[in-house]
């Protein structure tokens, strides 16, 4: 099995002509590795057929053709060899039985998702920066900015005492006003989000830093309390970098869920589940 990194894109980007050229840019070395496997095939005298999974953000499977057939032209795949889901649904699916668990998958946006007995998925929360993502890596982020310029109008001078004002500034580039607005408007929503592993370096140290990561896990307990109200208690399963950042993410919302409910760390490996799931088809799904 063969693995890479590439520049990441979004479903939504197949709307705009510079937006399907990005999506292709970024599969074209994608699509390197998918000419060479029809290689041995070829060597051999038989015909390749390559299948695959994909989980692609910003997807979420209404109207999906377009992407779906672009993807397949990028990375010179036969049309419906590619099974489309959405970034979450395909880590869930690869992941857990149908109807065994939640998901709860927080990185800089963060969701929540249950697949059922018959094959539906339901979710809770993944609405975005400004409409939603409470309890992910942008909220954290937007969060400590928020609270420690709160802190500053209030008491002038608090910045230069404390430790999460200058963890922030130090990886914004600067301490005044003007280099916080300047980063808000030019940084990208990664870029953004990766502010809260400032807020975790020094969270043992700080009260403000550790109130603001205890709130993030109990918002994002929220997600799973909500399926809970739909579909009964089960076992809740976590992913997503921003569990990586300190342990209060999963201790806060282990502990706003009710007593008895089973909280684990998911090992995922989701690119790599769903090329095995590719593999399992012997020919293009119809």
């Amino acid at each position: 099995m063969q693995e890479g990194i590439a520049p990441s894109f979004s479903g939504q980007q197949v709307h705009t002509e510079a937006g399907r050229d990005h999506i292709a840019q970024a599969l074209s070395a994608l699509r390197e590795v998918v000419k060479a496997s029809h290689a041995p095939a070829a060597v051999a005298g038989g015909a390749a057929t390559v299948l695959a999974w994909a989980g692609v953000t910003g997807f979420d499977g209404h109207a999906g053709e377009p992407l779906q057939a672009h993807m397949e032209h990028c990375l010179a795949l036969a049309p419906g060899a590619l099974r489309l889901y959405n970034d979450v649904e395909l880590a869930h699916r690869v992941s857990l039985a149908k109807g065994s668990g939640y998901l709860v998958y927080a990185g800089t946006g963060c969701i929540a998702t249950y697949l059922d007995e018959q094959d539906r998925l339901y979710r809770v929360g993944g609405r975005g920066e400004t409409l939603g993502d409470d309890g992910s890596g942008y909220w954290i982020a937007c969060q400590a900015l928020k609270a420690i310029w709160r802190a500053e109008d209030e008491d002038p001078g608090f910045c230069q005492g404390s430790l999460l004002a200058q963890a922030l500034f130090q990886a914004v580039g600067g301490s005044r006003w003007e280099d916080t607005r300047r980063f808000m408007h030019l940084a990208s929503r990664g870029d953004v989000g990766r502010l809260a592993l400032a807020v975790a370096a020094v969270a043992d140290q700080d009260t403000l830093a550790w109130g603001i990561l205890q709130s993030a896990g109990l918002e994002l307990g929220r997600l799973a309390t909500l399926l809970f109200r739909q579909f009964g208690p089960r076992p809740v399963w976590l992913a997503g970098g921003a569990f990586e950042l300190h342990p209060l993410l999963q201790s806060s919302l282990a502990a706003s869920l009710p007593a008895g409910i089973a909280v684990s760390r998911l090992n995922l490996a989701a690119h790599r589940c769903a090329a095995i799931r590719a593999a399992d088809f012997a020919e293009i799904p119809r």
